[in-house]
């Protein structure tokens, strides 16, 4: 939002300056982008009037201008403008004059006549970047007068950056409304007499869609001249709100819309046909717009429509067939309220962000469209001439917004802002804010106005009361609350804490990567394509929302090797997104990804590549920090984004609670990654039961070692070797070690060997030969009769 600051004073002018006006403003909420000044620093031009121009004698594009400033002998310019004529208005910059580039202009000859001044164009005194001739002010402009008090130059252009929240403040009208509440002073809106009413006639209009467009307002006029120019005083105030001046009926409906913050638009008369039919748009329907752009239009869009086809896409923007050119003398003029949801996403779906759109969104005020309607007319009437009709207006009050009351408790503001000294300011600040108050036993009940979509529970008011009280009038002392000591776990850290601390023990970073991710990326990763898609999503590439860590940590480890980070390690703790039976679940989760060398470069050791049982280790590590220890288990899996025979689950009892494995040859190729990645992903309520640490004492008697040498079956895992063994396993079994794995000479195809050391120990008695193997011959049965194992001879 951009305005003119002698403008915002003319509805209310607190004694501050422009520094402590925009310092004031932001502090409110309405955060001052830019404070620049309205034209560029000049002095010594003035208004002037063209009496004669004639071709230069020595130069073909050059005239001479006799150029009356007020005084009894008119002045020699020469000048190239094109537009020069008897009859113009125009600024001259006189001998003596500086213009905004610090250029002082002399008397001088140009092809051998003297010119004594300079007729200036609109980029020369710093009022347009762009000029194609000389300035043309009104033919009223006084003679003589300073320029830049003509202009009234010595003002400043403000810019807000608003949020989405304050749709109220898009409008000269609810900037001072604000200000007027944060300075105590009352507002002032311009008067204006009612136009008269001096035609009868009406154009139809029907209401179909009364939930997209509560309220709709027409107005026939007649005998406008379009063609008539836009005063100055508006093409500036227009200007300096970043709006360029079109045509007067044009700049009319745009200088209400900054004023009142109300969307206008006029339709020519003579190009519609029938009547007008607010609806919603047909399917196959399209809509040539003003800016020359065809769009097809959606079933869920709002139209202005005749009895024949679409003439404006509400809220929006208007169509081309029925705009109004310098040779319309018969308007509909049109005052709406569009319902935000019923505009909201409707532009950007078409790739536009109109004025209009960017205020129906956030929301109009619903009761000003009358106000607008009678604010515009009594403009275009006076600058067009013409004659207007009766307002004809189509409302469903059922429809309509209805600002609730609001309860608001004198404690709960105490409470809430940990103070009482604004409290007995809170109905003043809110009655100048538009509110309605009235007291009862507890404090008050509001009603927010018209305007404030955002006022909807007793901590929006409190907001309201401490903004406008102003945050500087917070009284500065040391909060007080009961503290209450809360017991800590025996297990230390949280679990998610001790998960953390594991992994950066092992060299990871940890990273925060954004939950919106690219949904191929997502595809690929392992999703199962029906990720959650955003309905406004930022960028392509963060349309839908993550069901893995894994594409947020992938690009992670490009940034870091867009950057000569060849060892990367990450980790990350976040949410993810899935959809299961309609319902939308959020999973905590762990991951973390590792390519590179196993260790950092050094002198003790070789350098070696990163593989898939270092991953397997941080991963035991981890699983061992979360007190699982031997109990989580792999098995091999099949995974669309993992390298086949490098890919597994992990498994506790029959749950799968995460996996791991080697991004597969076409992603590492598709994600341009230059070396193997391996990733693994547990879900982290799986891993989170840490289990508090109990005290056992050593055993004072000594262990006894055996070591079996095994054939089996290549296809055996020696997971499940472990597992038979544990499940045979007597009390006295302490540990259980893989020590040797072996294929080649000597074992058949098809068969492999390992070498297991047990460990057997008892904690009140010696364990003798006997026993010892009594419990092996056990084990070495249990395997032989579930995986198919032999003693190796």
């Amino acid at each position: 939002m951009k305005f003119s600051e002698q403008w915002l004073r003319e509805w209310v002018n607190p004694p501050l300056s422009t520094a402590a006006l925009a310092e004031k403003l932001t502090m409110a909420g309405l955060e001052v982008e830019e404070v620049a000044p309205v034209a560029g620093d000049f002095s010594g031009i003035v208004v002037a009037e063209v009496l004669d121009v004639t071709p230069h004698p020595n130069a073909d594009r050059l005239r001479v201008c006799k150029v009356n400033v007020g005084e009894a002998v008119p002045l020699t310019i020469v000048c190239g403008a094109p537009n020069a004529r008897a009859g113009l208005r125009a600024p001259l910059a006189r001998v003596g004059a500086v213009l905004p580039e610090g250029q002082k202009i002399g008397k001088g000859k140009l092809r051998g006549v003297e010119s004594e001044g300079m007729l200036c164009s609109a980029r020369e005194i710093g009022l347009s970047e762009a000029a194609a001739g000389l300035l043309e002010l009104p033919g009223d402009a006084p003679v003589g007068e300073d320029l830049r008090r003509y202009l009234q130059l010595d003002d400043s252009s403000i810019e807000l950056n608003i949020t989405p929240n304050r749709g109220d403040c898009l409008g000269i009208a609810g900037l001072a409304r604000e200000l007027g509440a944060e300075s105590g002073l009352p507002v002032s809106p311009p008067a204006f007499d009612l136009p008269p009413v001096a035609l009868a006639d009406r154009f139809p209009v029907e209401v179909a869609a009364s939930a997209a467009c509560p309220r709709y307002l027409g107005r026939v006029l007649r005998g406008v001249n379009a063609a008539v120019s836009t005063p100055v005083w508006m093409q500036e105030r227009l200007r300096r709100s970043g709006l360029r001046s079109i045509s007067a009926i044009v700049d009319v409906t745009n200088y209400v819309m900054l004023e009142l913050g109300q969307p206008m638009h006029a339709f020519d008369l003579a190009k519609l046909n029938g009547g007008i039919r607010v609806r919603m748009a047909a399917p196959g329907e399209s809509l040539t717009l003003l800016d020359g752009q065809t769009v097809e239009l959606a079933d869920d869009m709002l139209v202005i429509a005749d009895h024949r086809q679409p003439v404006a896409l509400a809220g929006i923007m208007g169509g081309e067939a029925t705009a109004v050119d310098a040779q319309s003398s018969d308007l509909f003029l049109e005052s709406a309220f569009f319902a935000p949801m019923a505009i909201s996403g409707r532009a950007r779906r078409l790739k536009l962000h109109t004025d209009s759109s960017h205020r129906f969104e956030r929301g109009v005020d619903f009761a000003i469209q009358a106000q607008a309607m009678e604010r515009a007319t009594t403009l275009i009437l006076a600058i067009c001439g013409g004659r207007a009709g009766p307002v004809t207006e189509v409302a469903s009050a059922d429809d309509l917004p209805a600002p609730a009351p609001i309860p608001l408790r004198r404690e709960r503001i105490n409470r809430v802002l940990g103070f009482s000294e604004l409290t007995a300011d809170a109905p003043a600040i809110l009655s100048r804010l538009g509110m309605t108050v009235v007291p009862d036993d507890s404090g008050w009940v509001v009603t927010p106005p018209s305007s404030r979509f955002d006022i909807s529970i007793e901590p929006d008011l409190i907001e309201e009361v401490v903004r406008i009280g102003g945050y500087d009038n917070v009284p500065m002392r040391p909060p007080a609350g009961a503290i209450s000591l809360a017991g800590v776990p025996e297990g230390g850290p949280s679990p998610a804490g001790r998960l953390r601390q594991a992994l950066v023990d092992r060299g990871y970073h940890e990273v925060v990567t954004y939950s919106f991710v690219d949904a191929e990326w997502d595809l690929r990763l392992g999703g199962d394509g029906d990720a959650i898609a955003l309905a406004n999503p930022i960028s392509q590439d963060m349309a839908v929302m993550r069901t893995s860590l894994w594409p947020g940590l992938v690009k992670a480890l490009i940034h870091n090797q867009s950057r000569q980070q060849s060892r990367v390690r990450l980790f990350e703790i976040g949410r993810t997104f899935s959809r299961v039976k309609g319902e939308t679940l959020q999973i905590n989760r762990i991951s973390g990804l590792v390519t590179g060398t196993s260790a950092p470069e050094q002198w003790g050791m070789p350098a070696r590549p990163v593989d898939f049982f270092d991953l397997k280790a941080d991963c035991e590590c981890l699983l061992d920090a979360a007190g699982l220890g031997s109990s989580a288990v792999l098995e091999p899996s099949i995974s669309a984004a993992l390298h086949p025979g490098q890919s597994a689950d992990w498994r506790l009892g029959d749950r799968t609670i995460g996996r791991i494995g080697s991004l597969c040859h076409d992603l590492t190729k598709y994600f341009d990654l230059r070396q193997p990645v391996y990733l693994f992903e547990m879900v982290l309520k799986d891993v989170c039961t840490v289990a508090v640490p109990r005290y056992m004492p050593l055993s004072r008697f000594p262990a006894v070692r055996r070591d079996l040498s095994l054939v089996l079956p290549s296809s055996v895992p020696v997971a499940a070797v472990f597992k038979t063994v544990w499940a045979q396993a007597p009390d006295a079994l302490q540990d259980l070690q893989l020590f040797d794995v072996y294929e080649g000479e000597g074992i058949d195809s098809g068969k492999k060997s390992i070498a297991l050391s047990l460990i057997f120990q008892r904690s009140s008695s010696t364990l003798i030969d006997g026993d010892v193997e009594v419990m092996v011959a056990d084990i070495v049965s249990r395997l032989e009769g579930t995986l198919g194992a032999a003693l190796r001879k």
